[in-house]
C-alpha cells in the first residue's frame, strides 16, 4: 500500500520561511516523479513544482527563484524548502508521487501566511 505524509505546514508570517516534507512507503521513490502541488480555499489544485527521476525540474512561476525541491531517495523523503512566503501561498499543499503511470497523494498539509 502506497502511503504519503506531508508535515511541516504552519502559520508563518510574511517573509518567514517553512520547510514542508513528505515520506513515501511502499513505492520506489527513485524511480518516481515526485511534485508538490497546492490548492487555496476556492481554488483549483495547482502545481507547485515536479521533479522527476533524472532530476529534471520544473516550477510555477509564481515560486521560482523562492521555492525548492530537494529529495533523499535513501529516505524516501521528498521536501519542499519555502522561502520569502505571502500571503497568497497560503494553501493546503499536497505531495504527489507518479510511478509508472499511477498518481498517489498525500493527505496535504495546511500553509498560512499572515501579512
Amino acid at each position: 500500500q502506497v502511503q504519503l505524509v506531508e508535515s511541516g505546514g504552519g502559520l508563518v508570517q510574511a517573509g518567514g520561511s517553512l520547510r514542508l516534507s513528505c515520506a513515501a512507503s511502499g513505492i520506489t521513490f527513485s524511480i518516481a516523479a515526485i511534485g508538490w502541488y497546492r490548492q487555496a480555499p476556492g481554488k483549483q489544485r495547482e502545481l507547485v513544482v515536479i521533479n522527476s527521476p533524472g532530476d529534471t525540474t520544473n516550477y510555477a512561476d509564481s515560486v521560482k527563484g523562492r521555492f525548492t525541491i530537494s529529495r533523499d531517495n535513501a529516505k524516501n523523503t521528498a521536501y519542499l524548502q519555502m522561502n520569502n512566503l505571502k500571503p497568497e501561498d497560503t494553501a493546503v499543499y499536497y505531495c504527489n508521487a507518479v510511478q509508472l503511470g499511477r498518481f498517489y497523494w498525500g493527505q496535504g498539509t495546511q500553509v498560512t501566511v499572515s501579512s
